[in-house]
């Protein structure tokens, strides 16, 4: 449960550093921050950064006592 909980985090941080980095022409390097078009609307993501800030709070929640 703690993995479907992470996936907004993990999405919103994606979106705003892609889209920082993104607007200034920046690929990222290896995080692979790409321009898509959906209907008609721009917006830049990189999957790779997903999976790395879902997993980073994945771990955050994990270890978080409940």
């Amino acid at each position: 449960m703690d993995f479907f909980k992470a996936l907004i985090p993990g999405a919103i941080l994606t979106f705003v550093v892609s889209m920082v980095m993104g607007r200034a022409h920046s690929t990222g390097g290896w995080l692979q921050i790409q321009h898509y078009f959906i209907q008609g609307h721009g917006i830049y993501w990189s999957w790779v950064l997903l999976a790395i800030g879902t997993g980073l709070a994945w771990m955050i929640m994990a270890i978080t006592p409940k």
